[in-house]
């Protein structure tokens, strides 16, 4: 454990399962090293296990299968920079195995189902994103990967997808209005009556009212762009690419919505798209066109999906050395 930190940073990333969350974190740990972050999954705060879960009929994602107190409690203690004995759900089992000791630590990411849903831990969050996969390519995703990897008959995987639904619009998406950053991902606008799913629309909207938080932007602040970047310095094949900046209304809030349709054939052309994106919080010339190639293998990586999963790691990143800045200046007035 590197030394006692400042100011616990606390990052909520909220989201279905199988929606990007954990390619997010390897994204993050990039930019942040795994000395100066820890990850809690919110699993771990179930009060009911997989048997009682059946026997009740009560979903994990329903919040009475989860114990908020708890989280709530522990949480505050971590950023107040005490130690915890945090549960742990045994995914194997479905059982709860005994507790862990957790120390403090630089920045604490909370992710799962819930980060967002207890307004005392929204309260502590200090930046927070929401992967939000619309319908259609949940269910192409997922059964590409249940029946792939798994072995699951596609009847199954859609029964599987619809009996969670009711409880996750009543109890999942509903976070997507407290978080700072939303990231969309819609089927393609480019070619008529998709089916695959394999070409990509992801939207990035961004919280205008933030304090601190500079949302980027295409081009120039306040338009609205539509640009096809294909041609001599971008590789574009069938279906091309599309690219979109502008505001939006979203709850009632203003938005700054970046939006990438079509696919990159050539990663390294990235960087003709980033030197025309501004306020993107890197730190020299390329770099989130070098987070991108650093892991060409992680999914999403051809797409918007990639491009905006590290642009909200560098706004993460600009936002925590804002604080611990701030911190440091408190406490030098202090002394």
């Amino acid at each position: 454990m590197t030394n006692k930190p400042e100011r616990v940073v606390l990052i909520g990333v909220a989201g279905d399962s199988g929606c990007g969350k954990s390619t997010f974190l390897r994204r993050l740990i990039d930019l942040f090293g795994e000395e100066l972050m820890t990850v809690i999954c919110l699993d771990d705060y179930h009060c009911l296990d997989r048997k009682q879960r059946k026997e009740t009929g009560i979903t994990a994602l329903d919040p009475r299968a989860n114990n908020f107190d708890l989280m709530y409690e522990q949480i505050k203690a971590l950023k107040e920079g005490k130690s915890i004995d945090k549960p742990i759900y045994n995914h194997e089992t479905g059982l709860l195995d005994p507790p862990e000791r957790i120390e403090p630590n630089h920045i604490l990411v909370i992710e799962g189902l819930h980060p967002l849903y207890d307004e005392r831990v929204r309260s502590l969050i200090d930046f927070s994103v929401y992967f939000d996969i619309s319908d259609e390519v949940k269910i192409a995703w997922k059964i590409q990967r249940d029946m792939a990897e798994r072995g699951h008959r596609y009847e199954d995987v859609l029964a599987q997808i619809n009996s969670r639904k009711p409880d996750f619009e009543k109890f999942i998406e509903p976070q997507r209005e407290f978080a700072d950053i939303v990231l969309q991902v819609l089927p393609t606008n480019l070619i008529k009556e998709d089916k695959e799913r394999k070409v990509l629309r992801v939207r990035m909207l961004q919280r205008e009212d933030k304090q601190g938080f500079e949302p980027s932007y295409l081009f120039d602040e306040g338009s609205s762009i539509q640009w096809t970047p294909c041609g001599r310095k971008l590789t574009c094949s069938y279906p091309g690419m599309q690219l979109y900046y502008g505001s939006d209304v979203y709850y009632g809030r203003y938005v700054s919505v970046l939006e990438v349709d079509g696919q990159f054939d050539n990663l390294e052309e990235v960087i003709y798209i980033e030197t025309h994106l501004s306020k993107t919080s890197t730190k020299y010339e390329g770099e989130m066109t070098h987070l991108l190639l650093q892991h060409r293998e992680y999914p999403g990586s051809n797409n918007g999906t990639g491009l905006f999963q590290v642009l909200t790691g560098l706004k993460m990143r600009a936002a925590y050395e804002q604080l611990t800045a701030k911190e440091a200046k408190l406490a030098a007035v202090q002394v």
